[in-house]
């Protein structure tokens, strides 16, 4: 029987898409097409997501229970004890031609499209040019942790990570050494357990993002680089403790780091921060640097995290700290960051902890003054953005008004006092602000403010619904017959109060940012997309490592398909133009005298 005419497709990875052809038919005569040839889905292989609403009330309790569960049954569900049975060796890049390397960070990219891909466009290019000076693309590139928003599965990696990281890197480059990518995973990388994570990064000895080829086989690692530089890079598992397998594993890594070498570390949180507040959250990374680190008599140079979504730089006698958080997440504001930190902190109870230094903030970005002026926009972007929120209040407030109204009608003063609906929704007001400011435990110093800040938040809105009572009893809908004033609060009392109760929480954000409470959903709630940063790192022959933080000030939002690029080129490009400059000036870090541990 002949098969003639017979379609079959061809088996294709995951840089081309499936053609068909005949039985029979080689491929060696024609190249068929495979760059798309618009932004439709089923040409580029992913849907571009929006920016994530941080406040909508769905994700807010899916990610709120997701996080409680990984907080509570964290160690049930910890794959790290599971990795010891893969591969423990560490991957050596230290050889180069010219003897020198560059590479590229980038953390928290996995959020909405144009942000992702505009960073992801960047980092594919062969170069870029700042100042003047040509930066080439990295050889290796270090992704420093939650690449994927909110919660990590298989489909969120695709659309907000995979799918924009092959686009912007659909091949490697012909005649290149083809580039590689190192994952660590952050807290949303970690709400299920690893196991996206691993099957993404970690799986195939093949594996590979468009270009970027995957090494690693567990999700931490330890790399050699060239003139005595190494990367550790560590999975702290919410900052909690490391697991004894991951310390066997940098054990046996760190056989082979020497007096004379300098190491780079990767942390999944800028715990030296964070310690300010809470002091025992560097301890798992102090921990980590006296008993692998320490005993090699090696220098660790630069501590790098991401996590906060801004980029901070504090420098102390030998040693940098590093955030860069801008890789596509909304943006975080900087002016809450301390001018000093003691690190590790002396509050701390750990008894053999190293020796306290102090650093001094040196760079930000955004700079303080953008960041407050940032902030204002709360007003304007958190209802643009957070519809279902606003929804959310408009419901709350108008069943507190209904019950209230209807208390103030009670002639009996015992019954207008304790009328149970409202009393209910007074203590669900309350109860919810409170929580929403997330007051810490009673021994912490700072616990008070949190629950006056969120008390007071409360009362705003109970007054605000009292002042909504009133105004309601002044209109003639109240007296008609059940359920025509029902109907008429929800279709037209709703809307105009959940427009004013969405400011009331825009006002509280933003009060409350100035005491250090909720500054993080000051930021969240309002989604902004710009300013962007991320690191090109460059090892030089004589062992200098030059630090090139980048920032972008605005993202693009417009992309045309380029269906006639060559196979390596980005799939779409930004229809206005899309540049890097630095943030600060180049950080030159040369050798220093051994340190004291």
């Amino acid at each position: 029987m002949s098969h003639l005419g017979t379609s079959v497709p061809f088996v294709t990875d995951d840089q081309t898409k499936p053609v068909i052809a005949p039985v029979g038919y080689s491929g060696a005569e024609h190249t068929m097409p495979t760059r798309p040839t618009s932004l439709d889905p089923q040409e580029l292989g992913f849907t571009r997501k929006q920016p994530i609403g941080w406040l909508a009330p769905l994700l807010l309790l899916s990610t709120g229970l997701r996080a409680l569960l990984a907080i509570l049954f964290g160690a049930y569900m910890d794959k790290r004890e599971l990795q010891n049975a893969l591969d423990d060796d560490y991957f050596d890049h230290s050889r180069t031609a010219d003897g020198e390397l560059w590479l590229d960070y980038v953390a928290d990219l996995g959020d909405g499209f144009d942000a992702t891909y505009s960073i992801a466009w960047l980092l594919a290019q062969p170069s870029l040019t700042v100042d003047g000076a040509a930066l080439p693309r990295g050889r290796l590139l270090l992704m420093g942790g939650d690449q994927v928003y909110p919660l990590a599965s298989g489909d969120g990696y695709e659309s907000r990570m995979k799918g924009p990281y092959r686009a912007a890197l659909p091949e490697a480059p012909a005649g290149e050494p083809r580039p590689t990518l190192f994952a660590l995973p952050g807290n949303h990388d970690w709400y299920d357990g690893l196991t996206a994570f691993l099957r993404l990064f970690a799986r195939r000895k093949d594996g590979h993002i468009g270009g970027w080829r995957t090494e690693q086989r567990r999700s931490y690692f330890a790399v050699k680089l060239p003139q005595n530089w190494w990367l550790f890079a560590v999975d702290e598992q919410f900052g909690a403790y490391i697991d004894d397998p991951q310390l066997l594993y940098f054990e046996k890594a760190a056989r082979e780091v020497g007096p004379d070498d300098r190491i780079i570390l990767m942390t999944p949180s800028p715990t030296w921060v964070k310690a300010k507040d809470d002091p025992e959250v560097y301890d798992a990374v102090d921990y980590f640097i006296r008993t692998i680190l320490a005993p090699t008599q090696a220098q660790v140079r630069v501590l790098v995290s991401g996590d906060l979504h801004h980029y901070a730089r504090y420098t102390g006698e030998d040693r940098e700290l590093i955030t860069c958080g801008g890789g596509g997440a909304y943006l975080l504001g900087t002016q809450n960051l301390p001018d000093t930190l003691t690190v590790p902190p002396k509050e701390t109870l750990t008894r053999s902890r190293s020796l306290s230094r102090k650093y001094q903030l040196a760079a930000r970005f955004p700079d303080a003054a953008a960041s407050r002026k940032l902030g204002w926009g709360v007003f304007h972007r958190v209802p643009r953005r957070n519809a279902g929120f606003a929804t959310m209040l408009g419901i709350i407030h108008t069943l507190t008004m209904l019950p209230m109204s209807s208390a103030v009608r009670q002639a009996d003063n015992i019954k207008r006092l304790f009328s149970i609906p409202l009393l209910l929704m007074v203590a669900l007001i309350l109860i919810g602000t409170v929580l929403f400011a997330k007051p810490p435990g009673a021994a912490s110093a700072k616990h008070a403010r949190h629950w006056i800040i969120g008390l007071s938040h409360g009362i705003a809105h109970i007054a605000l619904a009292a002042a909504g009572a009133w105004v309601w009893l002044h209109l003639p809908f109240h007296d008609w017959q059940w359920p025509g004033s029902f109907v008429v609060a929800a279709v037209l009392y709703g809307p105009v109060i959940a427009a004013l109760a969405t400011q009331v929480v825009a006002l509280y954000l933003l009060v409350a940012a100035a005491f250090d409470v909720n500054h993080n959903e000051l930021y969240a709630g309002q989604g902004i997309e710009d300013a962007k940063s991320f690191l090109r790192m460059h090892i030089a022959a004589d062992g200098t490592l030059t630090i090139h933080p980048l920032g972008v000030d605005r993202i693009c939002h417009q992309w045309s398909a380029d269906p006639d690029g060559e196979a390596h080129a980005p799939w779409l490009r930004p229809e206005k133009p899309l540049a890097a400059h630095r943030i600060e000036p180049p950080i030159t870090l040369v050798d220093r005298p051994p340190q004291t541990w």
